[in-house]
């Protein structure tokens, strides 16, 4: 007997603070992430080589974490790799920025940027004259985006002065203001090219001059943040000043509720907050309506303090990124049905209000951002209610992308009902059975034991081993109190629901009549699809 009652002492750790962390904060923003990311997916549907609608968007999904279609990634390498070859490899003759934002964004999914088309990207940063052309912008990115890979400098042979990180570094330092920061003209520190060049020299903090010139624009950003918690840029408060700082102290490991950024008693993000509209994303100025460029950048600001809360690499250190454009024949066990099909996600960071604390959250959300399951409302899912045969029906016919079928032999589904195709789909596979000979009672409620059965059906379609002899079975079932009420057509279904961790082996009983809540489907469906390797 696996299970026994014992007394468990429970131990309670208190986990310090991260250096941003979330609980600082009044606002939800692994929320607003999850929001943002849909806007964003839904709004650049094709992303090109550019600052809005490409680099932007692509770094701040690609560092969210959130998972994207992988199809998504593959056309936008697609799309560069095409540019490239346009270009011939010369981005562009001055602005050496439009290298390094793609080496940045190349890099956030795994790409090499030392091989686009044929083309080494890095190359033209290794052109000291050419990158610090266009001014500060150009060593800063050029910093950058070295440092985004631990990527080392070309030897650029067309080069009059081949370029070194110490030039580099050396010269945003010979450019700071006498107030402390830093700007692209004139001697006044901007906030936004102070956030970005405080980016730049992070990684080289134990440099003692790079250590006190960071000291001093920190004390200018301090002293020209308002009293709201924004800054100006160009003499205009705008949201897009509030990421680059936010940013800036991420990487460098100062939470944004550090005293010195906090103004009565509005920090950088709670400014960032005020240019947020929650039905879609974030305004330049709080009188515009919503903008992409405002958008993609107070996303990836967000995104850079989720990472720091977590303990993640920063935003701009991706030695952590995988490669996210994988194959798609790599989808799916070998002998899986080949009409099963792994189902993308339509809708990113898809959330509803009664899961965020329900042990199933992540199965729920999961299967709903693929359109595998459905909410009773848009913000409702109610977990804890009951589904009905041909609901179920419907989630797993869509769980296994399988196409629509036109044939049932029951005489209660009928072509005018909703359910007709899922349910003859389901039926046609194998998947489901009718209560009777004709009749299926599409409206009756399933049960954890009709679920089982119903699911080890669609593992085995999917390639899974669901074999469970008469003794392997009694040894998973027995050590459950009730397993005796199990009916004998369930057992096997049961054992291996069990046995894969598809159920939950850690209850003490089964309830094998019980009615299963919608939120236990989502979790059997979602642990199936993951073994079967079409999550």
């Amino acid at each position: 007997m696996k299970k026994f009652i014992s007394i468990v002492l429970i131990l309670i750790i208190i986990l310090g603070t991260s250096i941003t962390s979330f609980a600082e904060s009044n606002y939800d923003v692994d929320k607003v992430i999850d929001v943002i990311a849909s806007y964003i997916f839904e709004t650049v549907k094709e992303p090109q080589v550019g600052s809005v609608g490409g680099e932007w968007a692509i770094i701040g999904l690609a560092r969210s974490d959130i998972e994207i279609p992988i199809e998504y990634y593959k056309n936008y390498y697609e799309n560069v790799e095409e540019y490239v070859k346009k270009c011939n490899g010369n981005l562009h003759d001055k602005k050496y920025t439009e290298y390094s934002r793609l080496i940045v964004a190349l890099t956030s999914i795994g790409k090499n940027p030392k091989d686009v088309a044929g083309y080494n990207l890095l190359t033209p940063l290794g052109d000291y004259e050419k990158t610090i052309w266009q001014g500060l912008n150009g060593p800063i990115w050029a910093l950058i985006a070295l440092d985004s890979g631990n990527y080392e400098i070309p030897v650029n042979s067309n080069a009059l002065v081949q370029a070194t990180r110490e030039m580099y570094i050396s010269h945003i330092l010979e450019k700071q203001t006498s107030d402390g920061g830093w700007a692209l003209s004139g001697d006044i520190a901007d906030p936004d090219v102070t956030g970005m060049a405080l980016c730049a020299l992070s990684k080289y903090q134990d440099n003692d001059n790079v250590k006190l010139a960071t000291e001093k624009a920190l004390n200018c950003l301090s002293q020209m943040q308002k009293e709201n918690g924004g800054f100006e840029g160009f003499k205009t408060e705008n949201s897009e000043s509030s990421v680059q700082v936010l940013v800036a102290l991420c990487e460098l490991g100062i939470s944004t509720y550090d005293t010195r950024f906090v103004k009565n008693g509005k920090s950088v993000l709670d400014n960032l907050f005020s240019f947020y509209d929650n039905k879609k994303g974030f305004k330049h100025i709080r009188k515009d309506s919503v903008n992409l460029m405002a958008t993609e950048q107070c996303f990836y600001a967000l995104v850079a303090l989720k990472r720091a809360s977590e303990g993640k690499n920063t935003l701009y250190d991706m030695s952590d990124a995988k490669e996210l454009n994988v194959s798609l024949d790599a989808v799916g066990l070998s002998g899986k049905n080949a009409d099963v099909k792994k189902m993308n996600i339509i809708t990113p960071g898809k959330t509803f209000k009664d899961t965020n604390s329900h042990k199933d959250k992540a199965a729920i959300e999961n299967l709903a951002s693929r359109g595998i399951i459905n909410g009773k409302t848009e913000n409702s899912f109610e977990p804890n209610s009951t589904m009905t045969r041909a609901e179920f029906a419907t989630i797993i016919t869509r769980g296994l992308g399988l196409s629509g079928k036109s044939n049932t032999i029951f005489k209660d589904v009928t072509a005018s009902d909703w359910f007709y195709n899922y349910v003859s789909t389901a039926y046609s596979y194998g998947i489901i059975k009718g209560v009777s000979q004709n009749e299926f009672n599409p409206n009756g409620t399933i049960t954890r034991e009709e679920a089982a059965v119903m699911v080890t059906r669609a593992a085995k379609l999917c390639g899974m081993d669901t074999g469970m002899n008469t003794l392997a079975t009694r040894d998973v079932l027995s050590q459950f109190f009730d397993y005796v009420l199990c009916s004998d057509w369930s057992k096997s279904s049961l054992a291996f629901c069990y046995s894969k961790k598809i159920l939950d082996d850690s209850v003490m009983d089964i309830k094998p009549l019980a009615a299963v809540t919608r939120a236990e489907i989502a979790s059997m469906l979602y642990n199936m699809l993951s073994l079967a390797k079409l999550m």
